[in-house]
């Protein structure tokens, strides 16, 4: 026990220094289990769940670790909503166009757009999107990483999603790498009509990124940042995009 409280006190310190948030109301857990660490809790936001989950790998000895951290929803969405819109969302996206997408619902399959026989197809794929508690499973095939990044980002992006576990796979296969981390980052920031997306310069190295630029308004930077936090696989997020009036 004293392991694990002297982990979060050093992940909690070097969280409030980096993000100069503290998270007062968001009570954050962590126990040595079996040789892993588990850190549970409520956080704000996809940027607060990624920078903790990241520090605690830091401070964790190589232990392996447990994610049981979940994004505040609020309000709450019931889980059968929150499937709908965001099979809705994947749906609408010109990205997606050529995607069948399914939803698990109550352990029974419902395809609500293509037919699974299409999913095989050359350029085509199949997303299915399950549930539980918050949380969303995307499996299924797309034919890139930025397809499989946009996916977690569409989830994300839809009120309620309290977390995003993508399982889907790649046909074919592809390397990943910081151009593919940026080529997706420019995918999502001109998908989101909330940012302009001509005005942020994307550099990424190590699969750390860095945002640039400016843009109008405090709200506007909060976005393409947390935008860039959404995307799997990364390994960090600095924003140094100015605001200008």
């Amino acid at each position: 026990m004293q392991r694990s409280d002297t982990v979060l006190k050093q992940v909690m310190a070097a969280f409030e220094r980096e993000s100069h948030l503290k998270l007062h109301n968001h009570p954050i857990h962590m126990s040595f289990d079996d040789g892993a660490l588990t850190v549970a809790g409520e956080v704000p936001d996809i940027a607060s769940k990624k920078r903790l989950l990241q520090l605690t790998q830091l401070h964790s000895e190589g232990k392996r670790l447990v994610d049981q951290l979940r994004v505040t929803a609020n309000p709450p969405v019931g889980d059968g909503e929150l499937r709908t819109h965001i099979c809705e969302r994947l749906a609408q996206a010109v990205d997606f166009r050529n995607c069948v997408i399914c939803a698990r619902i109550k352990g029974q399959l419902e395809v609500l757009r293509g037919t699974m026989d299409q999913a095989g197809n050359d350029g085509s794929g199949v997303i299915e999107v399950t549930v539980e508690e918050g949380v969303v499973t995307l499996t299924g095939q797309v034919i890139s990483l930025s397809h499989r990044r946009l996916a977690s980002v569409t989830a994300w992006w839809v009120g309620g999603c309290r977390d995003v576990v993508n399982l889907l796979e790649l046909v074919p296969a592809e390397a990943d790498g910081d151009d593919e981390i940026s080529e997706a980052l420019h995918l999502v920031l001109e998908t989101d009509h909330r940012v302009r997306a001509e005005q942020i310069t994307i550099n990424v190295e190590n699969h750390r990124i860095t945002l640039a630029g400016w843009v109008a308004t405090e709200a506007e930077k909060r976005q393409a940042e947390q935008d860039a936090w959404c995307l799997d696989a990364i390994d960090g997020v600095v924003n140094r995009i100015q605001v200008r009036a």
